[in-house]
């Protein structure tokens, strides 16, 4: 039985369960597994189910170097919250940043959408490779609303790339669904979504969304497209999803 094979009947066997169906399953069911967390609402969510689960579970964050101050106060206040939540900080390899930044300025991402995924490569999807290497599975906040691309999203499926299980507890639900988590079981968020942020990366690429925006507009909202940084897209420029 291959991967896919599993992958497959594990999806199948999870649709339409809840968040904390979902991520007891993977806890259960994968040793090597980590969540992917930038703090923002659907990850908060996540961290509160799963130390709820196994309060000792694995969480890794992508530090680029260009996170808001707002960020690193949540990500102190979960830690003060969930204390045996084992957090790994990922951090861009210092000389890849520094010859970037040497050729093409500190804003070069403003330049072309060219410059900008050479940015997100460096700070974000490299650190990634290493954050998930040796992992069975990695655990997402991603939602089938966010965006278009994510519309074909299934629970579980296969990180072609990686060649492990990626899961996503949270893909049917709504942001009404996430803050109503928030708000009914009083976990820390990041204060920049009081100021009309509901997507939020790094500062230089993050804007407040204005009434009747999408909810992703305030990401690289100069790039007139549906933007991903990379982080669940593969080698062919693809979103990852199953292939089944």
């Amino acid at each position: 039985m291959t991967l896919q094979t599993d992958i497959d009947s594990a999806a199948a066997q999870l649709k339409g369960r809840t968040p904390q169906e979902v991520l007891t399953w993977a806890l259960g069911n994968y040793e090597k597994i980590s969540l992917a967390s930038s703090f923002g609402a659907e990850d908060v969510a996540l961290i509160d189910m799963i130390a709820k689960i196994k309060p000792d579970a694995h969480v890794f964050t992508l530090d680029t170097g260009r996170l808001n101050a707002e960020t690193y106060e949540v990500i102190a206040k979960v830690q003060q919250k969930y204390p045996q939540i084992q957090l790994r900080i990922m951090f861009p390899q210092a000389e890849a940043v520094e010859q970037m930044v040497s050729e093409k300025g500190i804003n070069l991402f403003y330049d072309s959408v060219e410059n900008r995924k050479q940015c997100c490569y460096i700070r974000k999807v490299e650190p990634l490779g290493r954050a998930t290497k040796g992992l069975d599975a990695w655990i997402t906040g991603l939602r089938r609303d966010q965006t278009a691309n994510r519309s074909a999203m299934a629970t579980v499926e296969l990180d072609g790339d990686r060649h492990i299980a990626k899961i996503n507890p949270l893909i049917d639900w709504s942001n009404e669904d996430v803050w109503a988590y928030i708000h009914q079981n009083d976990v820390p968020y990041n204060a920049l979504h009081d100021q009309n942020f509901p997507s939020i990366g790094c500062a230089p690429c993050t804007r407040a969304v204005q009434a009747g925006e999408d909810l992703r507009a305030g990401r690289w909202w100069w790039e007139m497209s549906n933007q991903e940084c990379g982080l669940h897209v593969n080698s062919d420029g693809d979103l990852v999803r199953a292939k089944g």
